[in-house]
C-alpha cells in the first residue's frame, strides 16, 4: 500500500436516528495504476454489480441487492488447513454476482475454502449486518458490527495481540463516528457528513526512496439506503463520479468508467 505504511480505511455505519446505512472506503495505493469503475448488468444467472479497482480485479464494490465488499491488508498469517488464497480470478466480482447478503458471502468463502494470508474482507448489506472476515493463526474469525458500526483498517480485529492504537486511523474514525452519533436531531447526517469522517484519515501523496508516489488513490462513498455511489479520485474534487446504482444497473449495458 502507500509508501512506508500500508493503508486503506473502511467503515459501515448506520445512522441511529434515521436508520440509513453508509459504506465508505479509502483505497490507498501506488499512483501508477489506472483504476476504473466496472458496471455489469444482471443476467438470468448473475446479479448486476458495480465494482472498482484495476488490472481486471475488483478491490471493492456493490451489487443490485445492496451487498457491499471491500478489503484491507493485514499482517501475514497462517491459513487454516484445507483453505487456499486465490491467486487468480476476481473474487469480488464472483461474490457480487452470486450473493445477496452478508451470510451468503460468508457461505461462499466457506464453500470454496477461500482464505487470505495477508488481508481481511469486509462485507455489509442493506439489512443492517456487516462483518469482517479474517484469518488469524490458522483460524477463521468473523467480527460483527458493534452497535451501529464496524470499522477496519490494517490490523486484525480479532487478534488479541493488537489493539486500536495499532493503527492511528482506527481510533480517529471511531471518534468521528461518535461525533455523528451525538449530533442533535436537527443536524442532518448525509453522505457528505459521513464522507468527512474518512477525510480525516486520507493518505496525502508522497514519494518513496525511489520516487514512486503513493497515497489515497480513490475514496468510495456508498449510501446503501438510497443506492448512491460517489467516487473521488486522488483527493481531487474535480474528479468526482456520482452514480445512481439502481439506475446504472437497469440500463442493461455493461460499461467501464476510467477514474482519470
Amino acid at each position: 500500500m502507500a509508501v512506508k505504511s500500508v493503508a486503506c480505511s473502511i467503515f459501515y455505519y448506520i445512522d441511529n436516528k434515521t436508520g440509513k446505512i453508509y459504506f465508505v472506503n479509502n483505497e490507498d495505493y501506488w499512483y501508477d495504476v489506472k483504476p476504473y469503475i466496472q458496471i455489469i448488468p444482471s443476467t438470468s444467472k448473475e446479479m448486476g454489480r458495480i465494482w472498482y479497482g484495476w488490472g481486471n480485479f475488483g478491490q471493492g464494490g456493490v451489487n443490485e441487492k445492496g451487498l457491499v465488499i471491500d478489503g484491507a491488508v493485514t499482517p501475514e498469517q497462517k491459513l487454516p488447513n484445507g483453505y487456499t488464497d486465490p491467486k487468480k480470478g476476481n473474487i469480488t466480482d464472483d461474490i457480487l454476482s452470486k450473493c445477496e447478503t452478508v451470510q451468503q458471502a460468508i457461505d461462499f468463502l466457506e464453500f470454496n475454502k477461500i482464505a487470505l494470508k495477508n488481508a481481511h474482507i469486509f462485507f455489509g448489506d442493506r439489512n443492517g449486518r456487516a462483518v469482517v472476515v479474517e484469518w488469524v493463526n490458522g483460524y477463521k474469525n468473523i467480527v460483527e458490527t458493534n452497535n451501529n458500526r464496524l470499522v477496519a483498517t490494517n490490523f486484525n480485529l480479532s487478534d488479541s495481540s493488537q489493539i486500536e492504537t495499532t493503527c492511528w486511523r482506527y481510533p480517529i474514525i471511531q471518534s468521528e463516528l461518535n461525533e455523528l452519533d451525538n449530533r442533535a436531531l436537527k443536524d442532518t447526517i448525509d453522505l457528505k457528513a459521513v464522507g468527512n469522517v474518512i477525510g480525516k484519515v486520507v493518505q496525502l501523496p508522497q514519494k518513496d526512496s525511489k520516487g514512486k508516489i503513493g497515497g489515497t488513490l480513490y475514496t468510495t462513498f456508498i449510501d446503501l439506503t438510497e443506492m448512491k455511489l460517489v467516487v473521488v479520485y486522488k483527493l481531487d474534487n474535480s474528479k468526482i463520479k456520482k452514480l445512481d446504482i439502481t439506475a446504472e444497473l437497469h440500463t442493461g449495458k455493461k460499461r467501464k468508467i476510467e477514474m482519470e
